[in-house]
């Protein structure tokens, strides 16, 4: 194994004397850049005080998960099925570290509640200005509340459609070990598409280019010909609308 990888090695389950250990380790060498670009991908999107090591250990784990429970007989490729493991797994160990402020969790939620509690009473998707309204602030505090709790939207949304297999907002790569499940995976991907289908063009196009093809966001606005605060303004709104949409229905 090379020298680079040692310290990400050590934290795996120590059972060399079984059978398989060294196409294990094969397998963390041959899948060792796909599981650094994954966690450099993350990283990105996360404060520097998150350790991409931990990332990359996590990733580990999670490839070593996908080589016990891989089945080639249900026609998926083990790596597009590894590159679920490994995200899930980097997000179940960001879960853990409970990275984002409690004090933003709760603006966002407020937010949120603000937002179901007009569309109750209005019959539509509120305004801007009129969330602001309900939240007693002005139209800049809202956004700027909207802001910052959008960074949470990384866990938070996958939190709502992953079974913990690191599947994307479209439900692609959730598993379903029964039939209860199956319709249960089926029910959510429903609810993913209606949520997203609600969103605007240019919210739906952003979240695409954001989760899907995992560009940044300053990379979003040179695909566009707008500023990066732009985008940040529109991603955050996106993140808003679709937790506030399917918050409703794990809560129902």
């Amino acid at each position: 194994m090379r020298p680079e990888l040692n310290k990400y090695h050590e934290n795996l389950p120590r059972e060399q004397d079984r059978p398989g250990s060294k196409e294990r380790d094969d397998a963390v060498l041959r899948y060792a850049p796909l599981i650094h670009f994954i966690a450099n991908r993350l990283a990105m999107r996360l404060p520097p005080s998150v350790s991409k090591d931990e990332l990359v250990s996590a990733g580990i784990v999670g490839l070593l998960d996908a080589l016990e429970k891989f089945d080639a007989g249900l026609g998926t490729q083990f790596k597009t099925y590894a590159e679920h493991r490994i995200r899930g797994a980097m997000l179940d160990e960001l879960r853990k570290m409970d990275w984002f402020p409690r004090s933003v969790r709760k603006t966002m939620q407020k937010v949120e509640d603000a937002v179901l509690s007009l569309q109750s009473r209005l019959g539509r998707e509120p305004e801007d200005e009129e969330i602001a309204q309900e939240l007693g602030v002005d139209i800049e505090e809202y956004f700027r509340m909207v802001h910052r709790g959008a960074g949470a939207g990384l866990l938070n949304l996958e939190d709502l459609v992953a079974d913990g297999g690191g599947a994307k907002l479209n439900g692609e790569g959730l598993e379903a070990a029964s039939p209860l499940d199956e319709l249960k995976v089926k029910e959510v991907k429903e609810v993913v598409a209606r949520a997203l289908r609600g969103l605007s063009d240019m919210e739906q196009k952003v979240i695409s280019l954001y989760y899907y093809d995992e560009l940044t966001l300053k990379e979003i606005a040179e695909v566009f010909r707008l500023t990066e605060s732009r985008i940040c303004q529109i991603h955050s709104k996106a993140i808003m609308r679709l937790r506030t949409k399917l918050r409703v229905f794990y809560e129902t």
